[in-house]
């Protein structure tokens, strides 16, 4: 079908006011997969821009929610305002530090659990309207998500953006209302093998290294109160969650950045569990392979019925997936909770912060490249595709042949449900 063409422009996704945070340091954009929206750094060495003479004809985003109320960690933090309220005439007569003053007035929680928040609609919102901005000549009339509520809220802010008066000629549509047997967006949701137990248990294997020193340093600095582990780990995880809500959070003053830097890691060890190559059987990268064979069904056009523009929303995990499928996130080593790697690939931080976005772009050009080419946009940033460049232009501006691509990742158009892969890794009888 015909596909109309759209000229670049480079807009970052990047927060509509840039002092959102107050005055926070830098600390809150590795925050991991709680973090707050960020635009991703540059690559050094990766062009920013496409040639001058390049046009992208088509776009496939796949989008993650935005910020959220907390999950696992809300008992945590309901936890430490139980004990800062018992505590809290002794807070009042006792001598504070400058960044715990805030105590004496009371720590005030207002999180609803998994609920988009109001920073959350507004990522969507201002995301929609950078995305239209960036690509005037493209559209579409259908909008699909996961079925989770703050998913499906996260759809329709970025369309309020994208489309403004036009969405309610939108159709909004789930997984649930397609016929594929596994969903290219939430596959683990047919995977009965799937689970998050082991990540949840290396992520708190790793918490009971760096959190008690962190608990002991409370206990000195406010003296009198029986702050224990799990408050302390409510306090690190109230820093994030308070930013999802109101943009500023007290308690991220308190730590230093290496404290952050340790409660970062802890998330990408349960992601990397979750989503990864440390996942259980590597049932991450099968998983993803749904999304990569879908993928590259649109960008060649496979079923000849290819749109110009997908607009899909769904996970940290549906974004995670795929990379690891595709071997892009892959570190040398899988991360462990015994220590944190000097340097490691898989960063949720940069990855899949809140709001993140996965954007797939297909361009041609009249001379730079020779036939269609594709490139990966992941928060406003190049992710360099190294696993099918070939030539100098492809390591400049982060791209392959769509032709090299496809080649690369052959192993997930092999995939489908209930072949002998699939029933091993997902524990299904044939």
């Amino acid at each position: 079908m015909y596909l109309p063409l759209v000229h670049l422009l480079q807009l970052p996704l990047s927060p509509s006011n840039p002092n959102v945070l107050h005055g926070q340091s830098e600390d809150y954009k590795n925050l991991a997969t709680v973090s707050p929206y960020h635009d991703a750094p540059n690559v050094p060495g990766v062009s920013v821009n496409l040639p001058d003479d390049c046009t992208v004809d088509q776009v496939i985003m796949l989008h993650r929610h935005g910020s959220r109320g907390p999950v696992s960690e809300q008992n945590f933090i309901l936890g430490l305002v139980e004990t800062l309220h018992n505590a809290r005439d002794i807070i009042r007569s006792t001598p504070l530090p400058p960044n715990l003053q805030f105590l004496k007035q009371g720590y005030e929680y207002q999180l609803v659990p998994q609920e988009l928040t109001i920073v959350g609609r507004r990522e969507l919102f201002d995301h929609g309207v950078d995305f239209a901005l960036r690509y005037p000549n493209l559209s579409t009339d259908v909008v699909v998500s996961s079925p989770i509520q703050r998913v499906m809220d996260s759809s329709y802010f970025f369309a309020q953006g994208f489309f403004g008066l036009k969405t309610e000629n939108i159709t909004f549509r789930t997984v649930t209302d397609l016929d594929d047997p596994v969903s290219w967006i939430t596959p683990w949701k047919s995977c009965p093998k799937f689970s998050t137990h082991q990540p949840h248990q290396a992520a708190s294997q790793w918490a009971a290294k760096y959190v008690p020193p962190i608990a002991q340093k409370l206990g000195r600095l406010v003296p009198g109160i029986n702050i224990s582990v799990n408050d302390t780990r409510g306090a690190l995880y109230a820093c994030p969650f308070d930013l999802a809500t109101r943009n500023q959070s007290p308690w991220c003053n308190v730590f230093s950045t290496r404290e952050l830097q340790n409660l970062e890691y802890e998330y990408d060890l349960l992601m990397d569990g979750v989503s990864g190559h440390a996942s259980r059987g590597d049932i991450g990268p099968l998983l993803g392979a749904f999304y990569v064979k879908k993928l590259i069904e649109r960008l060649t056009n496979g079923t000849r019925d290819a749109e110009p523009l997908y607009l899909e929303f769904g996970h940290d995990t549906s974004i995670l997936l795929p990379l690891s499928t595709m071997g892009l996130n892959k570190d040398s080593l899988p991360l462990n909770p015994d220590r944190v790697p000097v340097h490691r690939v898989f960063r949720t931080s940069q990855q899949t912060p809140f709001a993140a976005s996965m954007v797939w772009e297909r361009f041609t050009c009249k001379k730079s490249f020779e036939g269609p080419q594709v490139r990966l946009v992941l928060n406003g940033a190049t992710f360099p595709l190294f696993i099918c460049a070939k030539s100098k232009a492809d390591k400049r501006y982060g791209t392959c042949s769509l032709d090299e691509f496809a080649r690369a990742n052959e192993y997930s158009t092999h995939v489908h449900y209930k072949d002998e892969s699939w029933n091993t890794a997902c524990d299904i009888d044939g």
